[in-house]
């Protein structure tokens, strides 16, 4: 019958009307009252956080930033047709399945300018899982109190990852995602303790070969030139004008274009409330990688409506750095977690099913 109207008669003879499009209104009330009240929760901790974080200034950057030039669309492994929705009643993982997965602690690393505070949606879904999710800021980032403007390089930038790795009990391994510039932070996390790590997932990240940094994917498609000239606005000098830059960020217009092009417009609130500035440094810094990184078990997924990161640059990556396996969501921009965040979350279970 689909969703028509069911009509039941009653044992007095009166009609009983039920419908099931009426439940199916009523389960989508309740998940969209649900996720306001998601959105709440996280804006009222941007909000209180933001003294600490650094507001945009405004100015411009070159055209190429953003554009949509001509990029390959390949074709998605997954839509999201529930992308904006968390749903309450998450049954990917049976509890036989859950029960077999040996590596059920998921540690998310956000990207430039982020904090913790993004994989509010994957911390639920995981959590709904019965999965271990756990969110880091790293240094000066989020609600570190760090100044961004003394983080100068990627061993401080990524100091509270591997500070929480190091204290993981004896034989204890996770499950680490790097979103953006974060995958420069999981490398370096492979590279200096890889007994602690069972796999390293890449979400449109910097999954860069030794000897790179973790702007070079960047600069191929924004032009480093531009934004690094003397002109640009986009640069923070905290050591003073007459010193090298400290920091950066974009505007608010450019961040939208950016990051954001897919994005629910109540996450894109969310970000700009509470992104602060990037350390420069860390993102300048080339990675030393050894065959320790090399053997890590690393996945990578691909966001093919990107314009920080475009769906070329990171098959690019994948095809210079190969890793284990290679996923992709359709319609994604640079932040699946906001996007795409029911397709992200059942790659992420995928993987961690993997063997």
């Amino acid at each position: 019958m689909g969703n028509k109207l069911i009509c039941m008669t009653k044992k007095d003879g009166n009609p009983r009307i039920g419908s099931r499009s009426k439940r199916g209104s009523m389960s989508k009330r309740k998940s969209a009252i649900e996720e306001e009240m998601l959105h709440r929760q996280a804006l009222a901790m941007a909000i209180q956080q933001h003294q600490l974080s650094q507001r945009f200034d405004n100015g411009s950057l070159s055209r190429r930033i953003g554009s949509t030039s001509s990029r390959r669309r390949a074709t998605a492994n997954l839509s999201d047709p529930l992308s904006n929705t968390i749903s309450s009643n998450n049954k990917e993982l049976s509890p036989e399945s859950l029960d077999n997965m040996k590596t059920k602690k998921f540690v998310l690393v956000h990207g430039e300018g982020f904090g913790a505070w993004c994989w509010y949606k994957s911390i639920s879904l995981l959590e709904e899982s019965g999965l271990l999710p756990v969110s880091l800021d790293l240094m000066g980032s989020g609600i570190d109190q760090t100044d961004t403007n003394t983080v100068t390089t990627l061993a401080d930038y990524s100091k509270p990852l591997i500070d929480y790795l190091q204290k993981l009990p004896d034989g204890e391994k996770v499950i680490l995602i790097g979103h953006s510039s974060g995958g420069a932070c999981i490398s370096y996390a492979l590279e200096i303790l890889p007994e602690k790590i069972s796999k390293a997932v890449y979400v449109c990240a910097t999954m860069v070969s030794n000897g790179q940094k973790p702007f070079d994917p960047f600069a191929e498609e924004l032009g480093s030139g531009e934004l690094f000239s003397p002109d640009s606005k986009s640069l923070v000098y905290g050591n003073g004008t007459d010193k090298p830059p400290t920091a950066f960020m974009f505007d608010k217009q450019h961040l939208r274009g950016l990051y954001f092009n897919q994005s629910p417009p109540k996450d894109v609130a969310l970000a700009m409330v509470s992104m602060r500035l990037v350390p420069l440094g860390p993102m300048m810094e080339a990675l030393s990688l050894s065959y320790k990184y090399e053997t890590g078990r690393r996945f990578y997924i691909q966001t093919l409506d990107d314009h920080a990161l475009s769906a070329d640059i990171q098959e690019k990556l994948v095809r210079e750095n190969p890793p284990q396996g290679v996923f992709k969501i359709k319609g994604s921009d640079h932040c699946p977690f906001f996007s795409k965040p029911q397709s992200l979350h059942k790659i992420l279970i995928e993987i961690a099913q993997i063997p």
